[in-house]
């Protein structure tokens, strides 16, 4: 069993079908704050993809070594320091110069399937998140339509932290995945508990007073601990309800709903209008 089909079960049977019919998605976008287990899941797409055999998690065949040790010829990531042509110059972001590149290298046939990944890296060479500083909008906007016309047996896997991090072109033509973290965290929500137990089942009529319980919070405490906070609370809920499809929905959007407050925040927005904004949005939005 793999890690796949072990920590991410509501990933397995999309990627399983998908694989086995040849109907996967061209471009794929993972979000969440764990990057690096988004890189290895795409990793382990992309051996599926190419494996000699049946796709084991053990297998032994070439491709399937060669991506394990992140060497084969055609699974690729690329970053501000990743497959960089000798020439490029722009050492902070994803350039239009590494664009034209992967266009002219995919306009060559290929034998395997192609797998391209799109993230940040730091300063250990880990993998980060992208965003509109390290994925620049030119640079995105060089690759559109190679992601909507891509050769056959290519798919694309962008990384971010959250989807608003991401241009709306590249959104739009991408299957978007929330990944939750693998990483052993302490997931602490006792500020928040009392003010979430049940807000599922708050109804609209409630909604200001959901509001002002959020704000008198956010006085009380750092506002950003509050939020981070309910989104731990939101995605332990997730993690519990992964089967029931409506539910996930409705955490995916709150979730959203709660990164965009704290966007807000960042701007120096006034923090009752943040606390009304997603208030509205978490009660009214079912």
């Amino acid at each position: 069993m793999s890690f796949l089909d072990k920590d991410y079960p509501f990933l397995t049977n999309y990627f399983s079908k998908g694989i086995k019919t040849g109907k996967i998605a061209n471009c794929i976008l993972f979000w969440g704050n764990d990057i690096e287990t988004q890189y290895e899941l795409a990793l382990e797409i992309a051996r599926i993809l190419n494996c000699k055999t049946d796709g084991s998690h053990n297998c032994q065949c070439l491709n399937c070594n060669w991506i394990r040790n992140n060497t084969h010829p055609a699974v690729l990531t690329y970053s501000k320091t990743d497959n960089k042509p000798s020439d490029d110059t722009a050492a902070t972001m994803f350039s239009i110069t590494q664009a034209r590149m992967i266009k002219n290298d995919l306009a060559v046939t290929s034998d395997y399937h192609r797998v391209l990944i799109f993230c940040d890296k730091d300063s250990e060479g880990k993998p980060c998140g992208l965003n509109p500083t390290n994925f620049s909008t030119d640079a995105a906007n060089a690759l559109l339509k190679t992601f909507e016309e891509p050769p056959s047996n290519t798919t694309f896997f962008f990384l971010t932290n959250d989807i608003s991090d991401m241009i709306s072109t590249v959104v739009s033509r991408s299957q978007c995945f929330f990944v939750p973290s693998k990483k052993a965290e302490p997931q602490n929500f006792e500020l928040v508990k009392n003010l979430l137990d049940g807000y599922l089942e708050l109804e609209r009529s409630e909604v200001l007073d959901f509001n002002e319980q959020i704000l008198e919070l956010a006085k009380e405490n750092a506002p950003d601990t509050i939020f981070v906070q309910m989104q731990n609370y939101l995605v332990n809920l997730l993690k519990s309800n992964l089967k029931n499809k409506h539910l996930k929905i409705k955490l995916l959007s709150d979730l959203n709903s709660i990164e965009k407050a704290k966007q807000e925040l960042k701007l120096n927005m006034n923090i009752q209008t943040i606390a009304e904004n997603l208030a509205f949005e978490m009660i009214l939005d079912k």
